[in-house]
């Protein structure tokens, strides 16, 4: 099964900026997506963007709106490394956020592609603060 392990969290004064790395054991299937989410404490876990590899929506993307035209997610040409450059942070950004994969799939709408409901592997996570 995949592994994926996030790396570049860290502490950044407001408008700054930040690149989370998500560096994940081959992916064999030909069709997958490899999402960003984050978590703050009581309050559930949430979609920040998503990125797709297979077939003729091959690289299309996803984004939450709360972080439309700030965030961007990116992948390597080897398809092992999925980073997220997030840009004009604010406090609101402060979150755990976790990289995740889920195998197998075929294209689906913004909703499901960003719903942590649908990923079945996990990395541990990268703190990400921002201060006012």
């Amino acid at each position: 099964q995949p592994q994926l392990m996030e790396s570049g969290g860290g502490s950044v004064e407001a408008g700054g900026s930040l690149r989370l790395s998500c560096t994940t054991s081959p992916i064999t299937a030909s069709h997958y997506y490899v999402g960003w989410f984050r978590q703050t404490p009581n309050k559930e876990r949430e979609g920040v963007a998503t990125i797709y590899t297979g077939g003729y929506n091959d690289g299309h993307t996803y984004y939450a709106d709360s972080v439309k035209g700030r965030f961007t997610i990116s992948r390597d040409s080897a398809k092992v490394t999925f980073s997220l450059q997030m840009d004009s942070l604010t406090p609101e950004d402060t979150a755990i956020y976790y990289c995740a994969t889920t195998v197998g799939r075929l294209p689906m709408t913004a909703i499901e592609a960003l719903s942590p409901r649908v990923y079945h592997y996990w990395g541990q996570g990268t703190q990400v603060t921002v201060s006012s």
